[in-house]
């Protein structure tokens, strides 16, 4: 498994790389600060989610839409390009989520194993 999101890291800093090289020539600066950079992307963290969150029926008011599994997917793998993008950008290696998560799975299944 942690060589999968180590693929995921390496295929979106290609990502990132190409459309840096695709956008430089149209005036878009990406000289951006760190502080800038971590709003720029929770922002879209948050708008993807929204995203997300538009598919679950949530209006009580309004006839529900039927959910469809692939909108669904795509929506959370956009959010997934903007968390990782958010991950290199701060030098945040594969390994160390790998290893963030693991400690807070256990600490969250502590938790929950005494009445948390």
């Amino acid at each position: 498994m942690e060589d999968r999101l180590k693929t995921l890291f390496e295929e979106q800093e290609k990502l990132n790389s190409h459309i840096r090289e695709s956008k430089k020539d149209q005036g878009f600066g990406y000289d951006y600060t760190e502080t800038e950079w971590i709003d720029k992307l929770t922002t879209a963290i948050i708008e993807e989610a929204m995203e997300i969150k538009a598919h679950s029926n949530w209006k009580w008011w309004k006839r529900p839409k039927d959910r469809s599994r692939e909108e669904l997917k795509e929506e959370i793998v956009d959010l997934l390009h903007f968390w990782i993008t958010l991950c290199l950008k701060l030098g945040i290696k594969p390994e160390e989520i790998f290893e963030a998560y693991m400690s807070k799975n256990r600490k969250n299944m502590e938790r929950q194993d005494n009445g948390y």
